[in-house]
């Protein structure tokens, strides 16, 4: 296997109801990791519905028909594992990492609550977990200086209609318009064996994964008419720049600036992830060497790049920076469209490209080398690209982008006309 490929064997079956069984067997350690990808997110959410897919994250912790509330995290975590769960557009997973002796009750709990969470969702576990979306979207979204950026972002960067327009935290007046029955009908749609990945990664060989697989999953019924998801196609011109302001609770100017780009898992995104890493990533970046070393216009701490990857149309390239003391948020704005439009002129160096190789390499190597980040990885080339093994070309189509695909990227997505602008200034500056 080559250094750049993946260095661990990968097996897979379908069952016969369609759930893909992923197994990477690893003798290292006696730990296993299981993770379930459902293909779904809030990119599938229909109008009306939005914010359904994160509130299926918090549902399917609050029991099943064999599992009591709370019981899945008590009987995870009194084994001597761990689990969570997270929601983006494009999927919705969970995981737990167990001690591999325990293998075998972490694939009951997740095939109980993908078979039996409907007929165990009640009225009251409904509104209760609504009741702590809402407060999750205050902490993280609403009470936070610069928190709502993301939200007011996306439909800045895909216009109604669009599936990428709303963020996964959704509309807290869908949640709350929609009766027991509607939740009920999205999780027999959406949460089905042949709508899923199921990947155990660690001390345990494939065929014992597949037998235990069919014991616990194979009498699930599939669900032949899960619907598509809503057409994506969108190309990286906005028709403009798109701009926002917002006055707010905030310490300082900031702004963040975004440009559509290529879907994830193309040769073009593999180009803008190099580019994101030479504008922002950390000290040795043009952003950091000329907004905060140079012309100090922006905070150390508070100034990057960085894509979304999202897999199923153009995906944000997200720059963003904090305005230093005294410095107007128009100042900050022009220095980093100076840095944006300067690869016109000004191409990309070896160093600058070595350093982002390095950079990518390490984070790359540092997931892979736990056996949760592994199986998350090849349940997503799985559900995304429908090939586990493809993960093994992630890291040679970054290594093999050159200075002038960085040069062609930036040329082509980082136009000011097609702009995305979003500006947040402290009450007290528009006051004044």
């Amino acid at each position: 296997m080559p250094e750049t490929g993946f260095p661990w064997p990968i097996e897979t079956i379908r069952l016969d109801n369609g759930l893909r069984v992923v197994v990477s067997e690893d003798r290292t350690a006696p730990v296993v990791a299981v993770n379930l990808w459902y293909d779904v997110g809030s990119r599938h959410e229909p109008a009306g519905q939005t914010g359904f897919a994160h509130l299926f994250e918090h549902l399917m912790f609050e029991g099943s028909v064999n599992v009591a509330k709370t019981e899945h995290m008590r009987l995870v975590q009194g084994s001597g594992g761990s689990l969570n769960a997270t929601t983006n557009p494009d999927r919705t997973n969970y995981f737990e990492t167990m001690p591999s002796e325990h293998l075998e009750l972490a694939l009951w709990l997740e095939a109980d609550r993908m078979g039996g969470l409907v007929p165990a969702l009640t009225q009251e576990t409904l509104d209760n977990q609504r009741e702590v979306v809402k407060n999750e979207r205050r902490q993280r979204y609403d009470n936070v200086p610069y928190g709502d950026a993301w939200l007011r972002l996306l439909p800045m960067l895909y216009p109604p209609g669009h599936p990428y327009h709303h963020a996964t935290i959704g509309s807290m007046a869908d949640l709350d318009a929609a009766e027991l029955a509607t939740f009920q009908a999205f999780h027999s749609t959406y949460y089905a064996p042949n709508n899923a990945v199921l990947t155990v990664v660690g001390d345990v060989g494939a065929a014992e994964v597949f037998a235990l697989a069919e014991k616990y999953f194979g009498g699930l019924a599939p669900r032949p008419d899960i619907p598509a998801a809503p057409p994506t196609d969108l190309g990286p011109v906005t028709g403009g720049p798109v701009r926002e302001t917002v006055s707010g609770d905030v310490p300082a100017p900031r702004i963040y600036q975004a440009h559509r780009t290529y879907p994830f898992g193309t040769d073009g995104y593999d180009a803008v992830t190099v580019l994101a890493l030479v504008l922002g990533g950390g000290r040795g970046s043009r952003l950091y060497r000329r907004l905060a070393d140079g012309a100090r216009l922006a905070q150390p701490d508070n100034i990057g790049a960085y894509g979304v990857d999202l897999r199923y149309a153009p995906a944000p390239l997200i720059v963003t920076a904090t305005a230093r003391a005294g410095v107007t948020a128009a100042d900050l704005e022009a220095g980093l469209a100076e840095v944006l439009d300067g690869f016109a002129d000004e191409p990309v160096t070896e160093e600058e490209l070595d350093r982002a190789k390095a950079l990518l390499t390490t984070g790359w190597w540092r997931q892979l080398a736990t056996v949760d980040g592994r199986a998350d990885l090849l349940s997503r080339y799985a559900v995304q690209f429908g090939d586990p093994a493809r993960a093994a070309d992630r890291l040679p189509g970054w290594l093999s982008v050159d200075a002038d695909r960085v040069a062609e990227a930036a040329g082509r997505m980082l136009r000011p006309e097609d702009r995305v602008t979003l500006t947040y200034l402290p009450e007290r500056e528009v006051k004044s």
